[in-house]
């Protein structure tokens, strides 16, 4: 896959029925180390990521006013998503016409519906939010708004692979102790995250269906994507997204 490539390049997941995709770098114009579909402005020309953000918003028939994104921390918070930006690591909603947006370069995307109830989730899950199991968390806060587990569909995005994924001693006991431990696999005499996989594991734990669970097996690091620890941390992100559609005709507003 191109990153240069003219049109947008989504995976996404057959469980779910709403609007969402897990981007890939084609499809954009930010250039040089951020070449591609870049959705992140903090280092990237902003006009470029305006761009790229556009484009993807407008694919699933949202406009720019009509995203919820968030200024992620690596912790456990899960907020009621409005448009604009708020602090936390996860959003969820019942309200139309409102796209919720996670940013990811090797952490794992969840993305989480209950179409019947009208309720939807995303989460960024690194390696402490996954300990912390904000998959279970953003599950909690879609059911107090009325969603029902056994009608919750649940995506696992692109994320780092076991393989490239050494960790510390420390985190690995941590895993242990969150009764994670079989995702925590020994390659060359160090312990490798299975994030993925323990992702898998805490949803269903949380009462899913192990049928509504898709894994999308792609890994962060492929030249598809951003990769903060294959590029040394100077690297655009990808963006999981998801929301309900609106009958309303998608605004233009910039957030």
């Amino acid at each position: 896959m191109r990153p240069d490539t003219d049109a947008l390049m989504l995976l996404r997941s057959p469980l779910l029925a709403l609007p969402h995709a897990f981007t890939t770098r084609a499809g954009g114009v930010s250039q040089g180390a951020y070449r591609g579909l870049n959705l992140d402005d903090r280092e990237d020309d902003p006009q470029a990521v305006a761009e790229n953000r556009r484009r993807l918003v407008e694919a699933l028939g949202f406009g720019p006013g009509q995203v919820a994104r968030l200024n992620q921390v690596h912790g456990t918070d899960v907020r009621g998503a409005r448009p604009g930006v708020q602090q936390g690591d996860a959003l969820v909603s019942r309200e139309p016409g409102l796209l919720l947006a996670i940013g990811t370069a090797d952490c794992y995307p969840l993305l989480l519906a209950d179409p019947q109830a009208g309720v939807v989730g995303a989460a960024h899950a690194g390696w402490r939010g996954t300990v912390g199991k904000i998959a279970a968390r953003t599950l909690e806060a879609m059911v107090a708004r009325g969603a029902d587990p056994a009608n919750v569909r649940a995506a696992v995005g692109p994320g780092i692979c076991g393989e490239r994924y050494p960790v510390g001693e420390d985190v690995a006991r941590q895993f242990g102790e969150a009764g994670l431990g079989d995702h925590v696999q020994t390659r060359g005499g160090r312990p490798h995250l299975d994030l993925a996989g323990a992702n898998r594991a805490v949803l269903l734990a949380a009462g899913l269906k192990p049928g509504h669970v898709w894994v999308s097996g792609r890994c962060s690091t492929q030249d598809d994507f951003y990769s903060y620890r294959r590029d040394g941390g100077r690297t655009g992100r990808m963006w999981a997204v998801i929301g309900l559609p609106d009958a309303a005709p998608a605004r233009g507003v910039e957030a």
